[in-house]
């Protein structure tokens, strides 16, 4: 048993959703599991429009250009237009436009989850079809009947006891299967998410639950690479790293690998291998139990749009214990991811993704009880495995706002 897992940009077009084809093709469509993420910049696109809805906007015209989108792919990949999969997909909008229509939540979290996870629903019922009209059969499986998790929308931890059982229920190994990533379901069977990028942690959750061989994603880069493409020049492929490392890099922002994805995978030493979908005859990059990184280079990491708070006690007395406690309380209440901590006698300072957009209610808080500087719209910047020449390169044309180095990596925050 194999789980596969495409991305957004490898299904964006009709060009994408054929080489899905060619890739199972080529490595065979029996004893799959394929999970599928929206079809490109979709997710963003259905951001927008939990926006227009709860700021009682135009909801339809920011629905109508998803619509031409997907509409327009089916156009190009299915000889008839009266195929059964154009009226799933308008099944799905209906739908879609049916909870628009009689919400009552303004709850933001929860209207979201309920809102882009038909993002998924689409990409992988077009995907389904296409592979049947191929005559690659496969079997089409809504995740939010396998995947339970609990009520923490866009963010939802993983039941996993009911999880295994349905997973295993549901999913024949020995078939092909196509499902959706990052979505779930509550106990009242309302709609969750995993988290942006979670289709990577969905199929470390099925391959957990099905004891799969083994994991790939399939991307359009040729593996993990030691940089981001889109920010740094000329990267380098890593041929190797263990669960450890990628755990490493994925807390630390790298994109490839989503930072819950390894943790199923490591408990039973599964093996994740991460592949060019342009390119799915080259080996990619592996992640294994206990082997070191190839090449040790410097790895570079970046996380923009960032926040780094700097508090001291406005009595100047010490930072103790007991109000780090207390600080970090209202990060967990206010639902901040902490990237980076430094603190001396009197002050204290982090770097923080403000993801849930709850600063202004946080930093009201600690105004209480410390004196509060922060800066908005900062970068973080990371360096495993670093040298002298890494460390001079990424500090050029920057200006410095806090550093810190430790055995294997340094942390900088700089506004670029």
């Amino acid at each position: 048993m194999k789980v596969y897992k495409f991305g957004g940009a490898s299904v964006k077009d009709a060009k994408g959703v054929r080489n899905v084809l060619k890739v199972l093709e080529t490595n065979g469509p029996k004893n799959k599991l394929v999970v599928i993420s929206a079809m490109g910049k979709t997710t963003n696109a259905l951001e927008e429009v939990v926006n227009a809805y709860l700021h009682d906007q135009n909801v339809q015209e920011a629905l109508q250009p998803i619509k031409e989108y997907h509409h327009e792919i089916m156009l190009e990949i299915f000889e008839h237009r009266d195929a059964p999969v154009f009226q799933k997909v308008k099944d799905f909008f209906a739908d879609l436009e049916n909870f628009l229509a009689h919400n009552r939540s303004e709850n933001y979290d929860f209207v979201y989850d309920q809102i882009v996870i038909y993002g998924e629903l689409l990409s992988t019922t077009i995907v389904s079809s296409y592979l049947s009209a191929e005559g690659m059969k496969n079997t089409w499986l809504d995740a939010r009947n396998c995947i339970k998790t609990d009520s923490t929308y866009r963010d939802a931890q993983v039941q996993w006891k009911e999880t295994q059982e349905r997973i295993i229920e549901q999913v024949d190994p020995q078939a092909l299967t196509i499902t959706q990533g990052f979505i779930g379901t509550d106990e009242n069977n309302f709609s969750t998410t995993l988290g942006r990028e979670g289709s990577d942690y969905t199929a470390g959750i099925f391959a957990y639950c099905l004891n799969a061989d083994d994991v790939t994603i399939w991307k359009d880069v040729p593996g993990v690479l030691n940089a981001d493409p889109r920010v740094f020049r000329n990267p380098s492929l890593l041929e190797q790293i263990s669960y450890e490392e990628a755990i490493e890099l994925a807390f630390y922002g790298a994109s490839v690998i989503h930072p819950k994805t390894l943790q199923p995978l490591q408990r039973k030493e599964i093996p994740l291998y991460v592949r060019s979908f342009i390119d799915p005859v080259t080996p990619g990059t592996a992640v294994k139990k206990g082997q070191p990184i190839l090449p040790k280079i410097p790895c570079f990491i970046v996380k923009r749009n960032q926040v780094l708070i700097s508090l001291s006690s406005l009595d100047f007395s010490f930072i103790m214990e007991e109000n780090i406690s207390h600080i970090f309380n209202l990060f967990h209440k206010f639902q901040m991811k902490v990237d980076l901590i430094q603190n001396s006698a009197i002050s204290f300072s982090v770097c923080v993704d403000n993801k849930f957009n709850n600063l202004e209610k946080l930093i009201n808080q600690l105004k209480a009880t410390f004196r509060v500087t922060y800066n908005t719209g900062v970068s973080l910047y990371t360096i495993r495995h670093f040298d002298d020449t890494a460390i001079t390169d990424l500090e050029r044309e920057k200006k410095i706002l806090l550093k810190q180095t430790t055995r294997e990596t340094v942390q900088i925050v700089a506004i670029p």
